[in-house]
């Protein structure tokens, strides 16, 4: 709350649109801690009548009292960690929830009115058969859930699982299974009726990710917390990530962050990789108006041996990723940056 009050001018005069509680466990706070930080956020900002507030939480920490509080204090949209929808893959993750509980937490979350609902699935993991994998969409479809999050297993260096592959304990993730298992995931969720708006998220019509397109889009946003990063289109900055640190300077008055002023060569390579992971793909004329003419001629001509590939094509001066393309399109990106 100290923090949103002493940021309170970082986005200028831009409405609030969308809001959104993550990047941790929000779902641990308290009813009355949530409320107050809702509060002091509409204090410090001009927010959208129709604003998307979206919370996560983790299925075992959804219950009748907790959907309540979250929607009496503003929370319109629920981002459940679910993972998976098998126990021997939540157990291999070391998840908290059951199979069961992720399964109670979608029904009673619409049961309470929540409608604008999103799930994470994780595949490419050791346990997931390609069948497993099947069941876990439908199961999604059938659901009724009008938003996914689909990501393939990382293994981030340093981490326990790291450890655990390095020692051979634990096998290492298979990018021929991952590959295979998304491309099941987008051929299911076309047929019925999702748009894959962006390479790891799947909507309804009209459900897509608000917050997330704003920021795919490349508009300003602020991050409160620690380790939050913001951007307000010619800087980027983020918080000291440890806890002590950060209530610390806060405690003196002092915002905790470090700033990185954007090059030129940064705005546009940054959204070379946004862009290109969206379904409206690159539009060469915003390149062109923004960064250059040659800048546009340059994406133009790189471009070319992954159209001649079947990975890129260029519809309406906007170069977009195939099906195939999407499966390396961290790769196409980075071959694209203009140097």
């Amino acid at each position: 709350m100290k923090e949103i009050y002493l940021q309170k001018d970082y986005l200028g005069e831009d409405r609030v649109g969308t809001i959104y509680f993550g990047g941790g466990t929000p779902s641990l706070l308290e009813p009355g801690e949530l409320q107050s930080i809702v509060s002091a956020l509409r204090e410090q900002f001009e927010i959208d009548a129709a604003a998307e507030f979206t919370l996560e939480a983790n299925p075992d920490d959804i219950t009748d009292e907790k959907l309540i509080y979250w929607k009496n204090a503003g929370i319109n949209r629920l981002s459940i960690g679910v993972q998976s929808f098998f126990e021997e893959d939540l157990r291999w993750m070391n998840r908290a929830h059951s199979a069961q509980q992720a399964r109670d937490a979608i029904r009673l979350s619409q049961d309470k009115g929540f409608t604008n609902l999103t799930i994470d699935l994780i595949y490419g993991t050791p346990t997931l058969t390609d069948t497993n994998w099947q069941k876990n969409i439908d199961m999604a479809v059938e659901a009724g859930i009008p938003h996914l999050s689909c990501y393939a297993l990382t293994v981030e260096p340093g981490t326990a699982l790291d450890v655990m592959v390095k020692k051979n304990k634990m096998p290492a993730a298979d990018a021929d299974v991952q590959a295979r298992q998304f491309t099941q995931l987008i051929s299911r969720l076309q047929q019925e009726g999702y748009e894959h708006y962006e390479i790891s998220n799947f909507a309804k019509p009209g459900m897509r990710s608000r917050h997330n397109s704003a920021y795919w889009s490349g508009r300003r946003y602020l991050g409160l917390g620690p380790s939050a990063h913001s951007y307000n289109g010619s800087s980027r900055q983020w918080n000291v990530a440890g806890n002590a640190l950060y209530a610390h300077a806060l405690r003196r008055n002092e915002l905790p962050f470090e700033k990185e002023d954007l090059t030129e060569k940064q705005r546009i390579n940054e959204y070379i990789m946004t862009s290109l992971r969206t379904i409206e793909g690159l539009d060469i004329d915003f390149v062109t108006q923004h960064f250059g003419e040659a800048a546009g001629k340059q994406l133009q001509q790189s471009s070319r041996k992954y159209m001649d590939s079947g990975r890129l094509f260029f519809r309406d001066n906007h170069l977009q990723l195939t099906n195939e393309g999407k499966l390396f399109a961290d790769g196409i990106a980075a071959d694209l940056f203009i140097d």
